[in-house]
Formats: structure tokens, C-alpha cells, sequence
């Protein structure tokens, strides 16, 4: 049976915690310190401002905001984030899947560079609330309790062009060493993106991911508004804004923000895990081992 000693040489049952772990301790706290402090300070200035300068108007407090979710209960918002939350990862899918495809064939078939680029630029800058009714037209209204075709289809033009460039940008950044290697052993073009050019265009993808995650969300409540649907965030917002229920209002409002920083933050896990040598460190904060 084994003994273990203290400092002083005296039994113990407990060792000191390793200085990697607190050392990894102290980053976290050190990286999510300041947006703790921030959250805070929005929340008080929130607060102050509900009971001074804006107290005639309809602006809510936190505190009755959370009284207001509590009296809709969390079934109201699953009911309607549930439709949401589909309609935006569909077009997230469709989205980004598309604009991979083409930021590859950008680099299998260099002459469709031009094409892609300008499609690229027009998704851009379509006006998504200007071609919402020419879409709805288009696609027409879901099935009662169904995902708004319209609503997915703008979720996926808020995501294409910040992939595609990510995407093109990243594969251009893989080290032409690298390529020549692949080309000596005889490998062309394809060879070349499996095997350097996607390896490093990760990072650069991923953090385009990481700015569609919010993007497509919000594609989808405004696609909402005009796409038919009987459940989902916009026709929830449209009912709390006719019955003056700021506080409602405000609380979804609240949600689809922490929704949006949620799949912002998974990215940035994400990112954190598949292409570690891009936050510049190999040890799990970032410095030296």
C-alpha cells in the first residue's frame, strides 16, 4: 500500500493539481473574462437606462424580461425556434455545400474563376428583403406548421458569398512547395486540393463557417415574415409587435441572439480542434508545452 506525502514529507491523501492544468485554468479565465465583464456592463446600462430616460416608453427591464419568459413558458419558444432553427440549418446546408463546391471548381477549372466570383458578388448584394415577395411568389407557402421554403432559400444566399470567398482564399494559400511535391509524383490538379490545398484553406473555412452560423439564422427570420409560415420566429415577433408585448418582443429577440453566438462559438470550438496550429501554439492554451 502506498502513502502519499505533503510538502513536509507527512501522509496526505490529495497532490498538488498539475501546473498544466492551472495554467490552462487561468487562460480560460483570462479569454472569457473580458466578454463576462462586457455582458455585465450591457446588462446594467440596460437597466439603468429602462428606469431612467426610457422609463415613459415601452422599453422592458431585464428583470421583466425574464418574467416574461417565464409566463410563455419554454414550450412557446421551442414551438417556435424548432421551425426556425430547421428552416436556418437547411439553408446553412445548401448554402455553404454550394459554395464549396464552387470554390473547389474554382481551382479545378480556373476559367470558371470569373463566373463564379461575379455569382458570388450578385448573391451579395441582392437585397434580401426586396427579393423576399418574388421568392414567396416562387416558392409559395409551406404546409401548415411546416419550414418556409422562402425562409431557407434566404438563409442560404446570407451564406454563400462569405464561403465562397473563405473558401477560395484558403485553398490560394497552400504552400506552393507543397503543390510542386504533389505535381513531381504525378498527381494533378485534384491531387492537389485533396491532398495540400484543403488541409490548408481549413481555417479560412471553418471561420467562414463560423460567420454563416449567425448569418443563415437571421436569413431565416427574415425569410419568415413574408413565407407563409404559422410558426416561427417572425410570425412570433409580428404577433408580440401588434399586441404592444414588448417584453415577449424582447425576449426573443434575447434567445435568437444567444442562438446566434451559440453556433458563432461551436465554429469557434470547432476551429479550435480540427485546426489547432492556427491559433498559433501547440499546447492547449496556446503556448509552449
Amino acid at each position: 500500500m502506498s502513502v502519499v506525502t505533503g510538502e513536509a514529507g507527512t501522509p496526505g491523501t490529495t497532490s498538488a493539481p498539475p501546473r498544466r492544468t492551472v495554467r490552462g485554468v487561468r487562460a480560460t479565465a483570462r479569454r472569457w473574462a473580458p466578454a463576462a465583464v462586457g455582458v455585465v456592463g450591457v446588462v446594467a446600462v440596460w437597466w439603468l437606462a429602462a428606469v431612467t430616460v426610457l422609463a415613459g416608453t415601452t422599453t422592458p427591464t431585464p428583470l421583466g424580461v425574464l418574467r416574461g419568459f417565464a409566463d410563455d413558458g419554454l414550450g412557446f419558444y421551442v414551438a417556435h425556434l424548432s421551425v426556425t432553427l430547421e428552416e436556418a440549418v437547411r439553408g446553412f446546408a445548401v448554402g455553404n455545400g454550394l459554395a464549396l463546391l464552387l470554390a473547389s471548381l474554382v481551382l479545378l477549372v480556373p476559367a470558371l474563376e470569373r463566373l463564379i466570383m461575379q455569382v458570388a458578388v450578385i448573391s451579395y448584394c441582392l437585397p434580401l428583403v426586396a427579393i423576399t415577395p418574388i421568392l414567396y411568389i416562387v416558392i409559395g407557402p409551406p404546409p401548415s406548421g411546416e419550414p418556409s421554403g422562402t425562409a431557407v432559400v434566404l438563409a442560404a444566399l446570407s451564406v454563400f458569398f462569405t464561403t465562397v470567398v473563405g473558401a477560395v482564399l484558403g485553398f490560394r494559400s497552400a504552400d506552393p512547395a507543397s503543390l510542386d511535391v504533389v505535381t513531381v509524383f504525378g498527381g494533378g490538379r485534384w491531387q492537389q486540393l485533396v491532398r495540400v490545398r484543403l488541409v490548408a484553406a481549413l481555417p479560412g473555412i471553418i471561420g467562414a463557417l463560423q460567420v454563416a452560423a449567425p448569418a443563415a439564422l437571421l436569413g431565416a427570420i427574415l425569410g419568415e415574415y413574408i413565407g407563409g409560415v404559422d410558426r416561427g420566429v417572425g410570425p412570433a415577433l409580428v404577433n408580440a409587435g401588434q399586441s404592444l408585448n414588448a417584453e415577449r418582443a424582447w425576449g426573443i429577440a434575447l434567445v435568437c441572439a444567444l442562438l446566434a453566438g451559440a453556433g458563432y462559438a461551436l465554429f469557434a470550438v470547432l476551429a479550435r480542434v480540427v485546426t489547432p496550429w492556427s491559433a498559433g501554439g501547440s499546447g492547449p492554451d496556446g503556448g509552449a508545452p
